[in-house]
C-alpha cells in the first residue's frame, strides 16, 4: 500500500528483524560476509524471516524473500530496479548496457529497442547452428580427456564464451584451441573477481591495503575497453556478419531514429559477457552437478531425446520439445538461480506490508530462499524436476520463481540463454555418462554470479549400445 492520508513516512519508524548483538555506530559490522553475501542473506533470511535487515556503518540494506512482499515490491508502479552493489560497481566496465544502465538513461531504452529483435522466435533459429558446434567443440574436448577429471564450471565457462563471441560479435576466442585464455577473458574475469571483494569495502582500504589489486584492475578495465574498441571498429570497416554487432552497428532507434554510438556498443558487448556468458556457463555446471547424482533423471532426459529425436539430430524446432529437460533447467534455476537476486528501489514514500519506506530507499530480493519457500512443497531443498508438472507447479509462480528478474528491466536473452543450455546439457547427457567426484559436497563460489566451486566430474562416452547424439 502507499501512503494516502497525511502521515509522513519516516524510515525511522520501520522496526525489522535483524542480527543479535548490534553495536552502536557499527551495526551488524561483525555478521558481514563478503565473499558469500548471497549466500549469507539467504541465511539471514532462514533466521530471520521474509523480510528483516542489517545495518553496516548506518547503511541498512532490508532483505525480502516472503512471496507476498516480493509481489509488491515487483509492482512497477511503486518500486524500480535499483543497481545495488556490486551491480553498481560493474559500471566502471560495462557503463550504461543493458544490464547495468540506470532506468532514467536514454540509452538503456534506445538499446533495447535496437536490440530485442534478435531475441524473437525466429531470430533465435539463426544461432542454432553455432550453438551445435561450439557444443560440438565441448563434446570433442572432453572426449579427448576420456577417463579424466573434467573441471566443469571452467569448460562450461569455456562454451558460453565461444557461443556468445561468435553469436553477438563473430570473434573467436579460440577457448578449445588455444594453449591460453584469450588476454580480454583474462582481464575480465580478474575485473569481476576485483569487483565481487571490493563491494563493500571502503575506498581507504581500497587506496591502501589493496592498492596494488585497485591499480591492477584500473589497469584491467582500460585494456578490456581497448579490445573491444578495436572488435568494434574492425567491424565498423568491414562487411557485416548478421551477429548481434551488425545489429547494433546498422539499426537506429525505431523511435528516435537514432543508432547507438560506439561507446555504447562497447558497453553491450562487455554486458553481453557478464548477463550472456557467465550466467549460462553456471546453469550447465549446476545442472550437470544435478544430472551426474541422479541417474534417474539421466534416464528420463535420454529417453525423451529419443522420442524427439529418432534420428539423433537435435534440429532446432526439436529443442522446444525436449520439456522434461527444460523442467530439470527450471529446477536447476530454482535451487541455485546464477543471478541469486535483485534490488527494488522504492519510487516513492510507501509500505511493504506495515512496514514504512521512503522514496529512494531499496531491498534486495533473496531468490535463494524465496525460490525455496514452502509453497514448493515439502522437500523445497531437494532436486526434482517433477515438481515443474503442471499438477505440482506452486500456482503462484509469477511470484515464487525469478531467476531472470522482474519486469521491463528483467533479463532479454532468457529464451536465448534455454536455447543454448538445453543443446548443451542433451548433447552432453547423449555422449556421455557422468561419474560424479567421490565425496564432493557441492560448495557455491560468489563473483558477479554464482557457480559451483572445485566440481570435477569423469567423462566417459557411452558405448555402441548407447544412443549418440
Amino acid at each position: 500500500m502507499t501512503s494516502t492520508d497525511d502521515r509522513r513516512i519516516h524510515s525511522r519508524d520501520r522496526a525489522l528483524p535483524h542480527p543479535p548483538y548490534r553495536i552502536p555506530f557499527l551495526g551488524d559490522l561483525w555478521d558481514l560476509h563478503v565473499t558469500d553475501s548471497s549466500q549469507w542473506g539467504w541465511r539471514g533470511a532462514q533466521r530471520y524471516g521474509g523480510i528483516y535487515e542489517r545495518n553496516v556503518l548506518g547503511a541498512r540494506i532490508t532483505y525480502v524473500s516472503s512471496p507476498e512482499l516480493v509481489a509488491e515490491v515487483n509492482n512497477e508502479d511503486r518500486w524500480a530496479k535499483f543497481l545495488g552493489v556490486p551491480i553498481r560497481n560493474l559500471r566502471a566496465v560495462a557503463g550504461d548496457g543493458l544490464f547495468t544502465a540506470h532506468n532514467s538513461e536514454p540509452n538503456w531504452a534506445k538499446a533495447h529497442a535496437i536490440l530485442a529483435p534478435a531475441f524473437t522466435q525466429s531470430s533465435m533459429r539463426t544461432y542454432h547452428d553455432s550453438m551445435i558446434e561450439s557444443t560440438d567443440k565441448l563434446l570433442q574436448h572432453w572426449a579427448s580427456r576420456e577417463g579424466s577429471w573434467c573441471d566443469v564450471p571452467a569448460d562450461t565457462s569455456k562454451l558460453a564464451l565461444d557461443v556468445i563471441g561468435r553469436v553477438a560479435f563473430g570473434f573467436d576466442f579460440e577457448t578449445f584451441s588455444g594453449s591460453e585464455p584469450h588476454e580480454l577473458v583474462v582481464r575480465f574475469q580478474r575485473v569481476l573477481r576485483y569487483i565481487n571483494r571490493a563491494a563493500y569495502s571502503h575506498p581507504l582500504v581500497e587506496a591502501t591495503l589493496f592498492r596494488p589489486q585497485r591499480d591492477q584492475h584500473r589497469e584491467d578495465i582500460a585494456v578490456i575497453h581497448r579490445l573491444v574498441d578495436d572488435i568494434v571498429a574492425s567491424r565498423q570497416s568491414s562487411s557485416g556478419g548478421g551477429d548481434l554487432l551488425d545489429l547494433m552497428l546498422s539499426s537506429v532507434d525505431p523511435v528516435t531514429g537514432e543508432p547507438l554510438s560506439s561507446e555504447n556498443i562497447r558497453n553491450q558487448i562487455l554486458t553481453f559477457l557478464v548477463a550472456g556468458q557467465e550466467t549460462s556457463a553456471g546453469v550447465m555446471a549446476f545442472a550437470l552437478h544435478f544430472l551426474s547424482t541422479h541417474s534417474d533423471v539421466v534416464d528420463k532426459v535420454r529417453a525423451e531425446f529419443e522420442t524427439v529425436c529418432p534420428d539423433g539430430e537435435l534440429t532446432f524446432d526439436r529443442v522446444a520439445k525436449l520439456r522434461y529437460l527444460r523442467q530439470v533447467v527450471d529446477e536447476t534455476l530454482r535451487l541455485w538461480p546464477v543471478a541469486p537476486g535483485y534490488f527494488r528501489k522504492a519510487r516513492g514514500d510507501t509500505f511493504l506490508g506495515s512496514h514504512p519506506f521512503e522514496a529512494g530507499e531499496w531491498v534486495f530480493v533473496v531468490l535463494l530462499q524465496l525460490h525455496r519457500n514452502d509453497a514448493w512443497g515439502a522437500n523445497a531443498d531437494e532436486f526434482d524436476p517433477d515438481r515443474w508438472g503442471r499438477e505440482r507447479r506452486p500456482a503462484d509462480l509469477a511470484n515464487l520463481y525469478k531467476p531472470f528478474g522482474t519486469g521491463m528491466r528483467g533479463c532479454i536473452g532468457r529464451q536465448f540463454a534455454y536455447h543454448e543450455i538445453l543443446v548443451t546439457l542433451a548433447s552432453v547427457v547423449g555422449h556421455f555418462e557422468l561419474e560424479p567426484e567421490p565425496g564432493y559436497d557441492l560448495q557455491v563460489t560468489e563473483s558477479i554470479t554464482l557457480r559451483p566451486s572445485d566440481l570435477r566430474l569423469r567423462m566417459t562416452l557411452r558405448d555402441a549400445g548407447g544412443h549418440q547424439l
